[in-house]
């Protein structure tokens, strides 16, 4: 008998031991640093890694991610708005059972919650990170502590949330919340103002609200995503069974940085796809945009724009929404701007019968308080500062009227008070030398009267016969008459540039006080006022440091000349190409991210986007601080394309154009895209791309670029300067991405400028095609 019971202690013994074993691949006295290729803990099969995870260029998280993947995954994160951990932290299994983070110099962090001892830890391939007893019982789990993810097997439960992470590539917390209530509703919210009533701001639902207690949101190995009571009982499918439960294909839940939560799949090749989203329209989250901005879709892609008479905070952040570019002074001087199509969430402070627009636009602007206001339904609803939640969408018929409000001029006088003792000794001879000057002056006044009259009679019919009066009520140029331009040119004499859409001249104006410089354009279609008035509005309205600032115009008859600001320096090419004149490293990296945000200013940001179509370093120009500013874009639709020395049957310059130019495919913004890459290797080593004075391999720039690229032999690009090597790799990525054959895998500007502030990682780019193709 006591045979049998040592049999069955040793047994249990032994079941216990590989238990264990299976499960428990983290002893206690295990640890890792950033410092060694011992950075983290994997999963048995290696899919699955716990450790440190690198955020930024010089910092690190713990974290959990996907370990198989060409793109790590993020699926957990500790104590994410904590600041970034230096390499020197070591992170422990420490012997008396502690998970903790141990400085080089202080105390340790613990990173569980479990108040008992562990006796082992264990990465699973679930993607569970698991504290054991003695016993085998789980003391703490990743799976309790979700972030802005849930993989399959993994649950929601009733009370806790998902929060979306900051970025792709900064998993501090974000701006959404998915939330599974304890009222038995899953609900998105905007997760940025904890004052906020949430309920007001919500903008998806399940649609479950007391449908059961304790209602958690489960994710099945096939797919599957519902809700489930406390029963048991399924109450609301949010997906299907997407593909057999086979393991080939594993499944994770999470709430992305653009507000929405949608289901992926990870193909055995290692590709995620979305499976189900919550929404496909990314201007629904509310919250995307900033306050005193709106949402608008363009390209399906939410992009923000801030409201009339408003600038974003910070242009690289524009989440933090936009504030006044004028100084407010009252309710004098102001201006109602029309937005259609546009609403907000907020609150009305009073609500008004409005017969029409015009109505609504008078009760805003009488009334000091009304600092914007929505006409829908034949109601006026007055709102104040700051607006949230804006967004344009083309099926809704609200029309927003925004207040814009400028510098008060304020004019004091002082006055001094008649002398009473002069007004006594006032004398005849002076009344009547008052009264002969008054009628002189009165005399000389009616002439002038005439004068002036008879002159802008005159102006009118010269206007008129050309179709140009009404220019001024559209936009906010000012009109020049062909006389005035001639007279400010001294007849056309000093020609400072030759381009693409006509030959420009150096001008000045306002009694020689500013310079400027005139564009007579030639060679543009034969198009009526209307169609020339609709782009000079589009250019007109475009206001950037980046762009080179449209000023006048000028619309008689056959003549279509444009008054810009001059730039002294010069156009890119002249400073770029001149080995006298060389810019260095610095300047040259800060050239190539002011035309990108210019560029993306023109995308994205503008009101009415637009493709410039010749991004060169010909329509580069540089202002007295060597600022790089963008020229002739918006001109593109005014150009006869047959009849230009530099197009043929395209827009835009030989060696710059992209590969669908040619091929008479649709063309988009990546058309500029590609342009942009072209010349930013040529920013990067200050040669051209095409020079047949080189040797073979070096003739097309593009291809030996991929070539110094593969070879890691980058500083060939750069001769002897001295360069931030990290920042010239980027560069070259960026520039490599932009030029890809296939627009689809071009970035929009926007992740363009990311990639150049070193904001995202930058993937290794494929092999582009030939550089020949664009010539």
């Amino acid at each position: 008998m006591a045979t049998i019971i040592l049999l069955f202690l040793l047994l249990s013994a032994l079941s216990t031991i590989t238990a264990l074993q299976k499960y428990s691949n983290i002893t206690l006295g295990s640890s890792l640093s950033p410092k060694t290729n011992l950075s983290s803990w994997l999963s048995p099969s290696g899919k699955f890694a716990f450790g440190f995870y690198p955020q930024g260029e010089d910092g690190f998280i713990v974290a959990i991610w996907f370990a198989q993947v060409p793109e790590k995954t993020v699926i957990w994160t500790y104590n994410r708005d904590d600041p970034k951990i230096p390499s020197n932290v070591t992170l422990q299994m420490t012997t008396d059972g502690r998970l903790v983070l141990q400085p080089a110099e202080g105390q340790a962090k613990a990173i569980s919650t479990a108040t008992d001892s562990a006796s082992s830890a264990s990465m699973l391939d679930s993607g569970n990170f698991v504290l054991y007893n003695s016993d085998s019982d789980v003391l703490w789990e990743s799976f309790t502590s979700p972030t802005d993810t849930i993989v399959q097997g993994q649950r929601l439960l009733a009370g806790s949330a998902l929060v979306s992470s900051t970025s792709r590539t900064d998993h501090s917390t974000g701006r959404f919340m998915l939330s599974m209530q304890t009222d038995g509703n899953l609900v998105q919210y905007p997760a940025s103002d904890t004052a906020w009533d949430k309920s007001w701001y919500a903008y998806w639902s399940s649609g479950t609200y007391r449908a059961g207690d304790n209602v958690s949101v489960n994710l099945d190995k096939d797919g599957h995503l519902y809700l489930l009571n406390n029963t048991g009982f399924n109450i609301r499918n949010l997906s299907a069974a997407v593909s057999p439960s086979d393991g080939t294909i594993f499944y994770r839940m999470t709430i992305d940085v653009d507000g929405i939560f949608r289901l992926y799949s990870l193909s055995p090749r290692g590709n995620w796809s979305i499976k189900w989203s919550s929404t496909n329209d990314k201007c629904s989250p509310k919250g995307i945009c900033g306050l005193n901005s709106y949402c608008t879709l363009m390209d399906q892609e939410s992009v923000c724009r801030c409201l009339p008479g408003f600038d974003f905070v910070n242009q690289n952040q524009q989440m933090l929404g936009c504030g006044r570019n004028t100084t407010v002074d009252g309710c004098e001087n102001t201006t109602m701007s029309l937005l259609e199509n546009t609403v907000w969430e907020d609150e009305s402070y009073t609500i008004l019968s409005s017969t029409n627009i015009e109505d609504c636009r008078l009760m805003c602007l009488t009334d000091c308080n009304c600092q914007a206001a929505l006409f829908s339904n034949l109601k006026c609803r007055k709102q104040r500062f700051p607006l949230r939640f804006g967004r344009r969408d083309l099926s809704n018929p609200p029309t927003a009227l925004i207040k814009e409000v400028g510098i008060r001029k304020v004019t004091t006088t002082n006055e001094p008070k008649a002398n009473k003792q002069g007004e006594k000794v006032l004398g005849i001879e002076i009344l009547i030398t008052s009264v002969v000057i008054a009628t002189v002056a009165f005399i000389v006044l009616m002439v002038s009267g005439v004068l002036i009259y008879r002159h802008r009679v005159w102006v009118y019919h010269q206007l008129s016969d050309t179709g140009s009066i009404g220019l001024n009520e559209e936009i906010t140029l000012r009109s020049f008459t062909y006389l005035e331009l001639e007279k400010a040119t001294n007849g056309f004499r000093e020609e400072v540039g030759r381009g693409s859409f006509g030959t420009v001249f150096k001008g000045v104006i306002s009694n020689g006080e500013r310079i400027i410089a005139v564009k007579r354009l030639e060679r543009v279609v034969d198009e009526g006022e209307r169609e020339f008035r609709t782009e000079m509005r589009v250019i007109g309205r475009t206001h950037h440091k980046n762009l080179v600032r449209l000023l006048g115009y000028c619309h008689e008859g056959s003549n279509r000349l444009l008054v810009y600001e001059y730039m002294c320096n010069g156009s890119l090419e002249n400073f770029l190409f001149k080995p006298e004149k060389y810019p260095n490293w610095d300047e040259r990296v800060g050239i190539a991210l002011n035309i990108a945000r210019g560029v993306l200013y023109l995308h994205e940001e503008c009101e009415t986007q637009i493709i410039h179509c010749d991004i060169k370093p010909q329509n580069i120009l540089m202002d007295e601080f060597f600022c790089a500013k963008i020229a002739d874009f918006g001109l593109a639709k005014l150009l006869k394309p047959d009849q230009t020395r530099t197009f043929t049957g395209i827009r835009g310059t030989r060696g710059y154009v992209a590969p669908e130019w040619h091929r008479n495919l649709p063309v988009t913004v990546k058309a500029d895209v590609y342009s942009y890459g072209i010349m930013l290797m040529e920013i990067i080593c200050c040669r051209k791309s095409l020079d047949m004075e080189l040797q073979e391999d070096e003739i097309v720039l593009s291809d030996w670029v991929f070539q110094c690229f593969e070879e890691g032999e980058l500083s060939k690009l750069v001769d002897d300067q001295v360069v931030d090597k990290k920042r010239l790799e980027r560069m070259v990525k960026v520039a490599l991405w932009c030029i890809q054959d296939d627009p689809a895998l071009r970035p929009h500007m926007k992740k363009v400028v990311l990639m150049l502030e070193g904001t995202i990682e930058i993937p290794v780019p494929p092999g582009p095609t030939s550089f020949l193709s664009s010539i």
